[in-house]
Formats: structure tokens, sequence, C-alpha cells
């Protein structure tokens, strides 16, 4: 059963940092791009940041300049640093990585979401 653990979200006051990470387990053949979305309530959903399998990476003008996604292949894990927060951060963050379980077979699974908070 492949899943993706999202961690390190919670509770920051305005110019803080966190470390998002998601942690893909299960049966992985490869996993090509990887990416961040969030979810604040009552907005849609918002694509914060991508990483592909070569390390290209690519920001939402709203998180560019602050926030830096990166990723270790041999972990399976991304990872999205996001400094001088603002109370407009504030969402439920997912991870979601386009996995090939075989050679033949992708998919896109989506993590559980983690909450980030940025108190003013």
């Amino acid at each position: 059963q492949l899943q993706l653990v999202e961690s390190g979200g919670g509770l920051v006051q305005a110019g803080g940092s966190l470390r998002l990470s998601c942690a893909a387990s299960g049966r992985i053949f490869s996993i090509n791009a990887m990416r961040w979305y969030r979810q604040a309530p009552g907005k849609q959903r918002e694509l914060v940041a991508v990483i592909t399998s070569g390390g290209s990476t690519n920001y939402a003008d709203s998180v560019k300049g602050r926030s830096t996604v990166s990723r270790d292949n041999v972990k399976n894990t991304v990872y999205l640093q996001m400094n001088s927060l603002k109370p407009e951060d504030t969402a439920v963050y997912y991870c979601i990585a386009d996995v090939k379980t075989t050679a033949l077979v992708m998919r896109g699974y989506w993590g559980q979401g983690t909450q980030v908070t940025v108190s003013s």
C-alpha cells in the first residue's frame, strides 16, 4: 500500500519559518514530479511548488522568494522550507507525488495534509 505522510506543520508567528516534509513509502518504482498544494478555508486549492525528478522547481508567485522545495530521491521525500511566513499562508498543505509503481504504471498519490497556521 503506497502512502504519503506529511509532517512539519504547526502554529508559528508571522515572520517565522516552517519546514514541511512528505515521505512516500510502499511499492515505488520511481517518483516523477512532486508537488505541494495548499487550501485555505473558503478558498480554492493553490499549487504552491513543484519539483521534477531532475530537480527543476517552480513556485507560485505568492511564495516565490520565501519558499524552497527540495527532495531526497533516496528517501522518497519532498520538503518545503517556508520562511517569512505571513498570516495568508495559513492553510492545509498537501503533497502530491506522481509515482510509478511499475515501469508502466504511474498515478498521482496525495498525502493526508498538514495544517499550517500563521498568527499575526
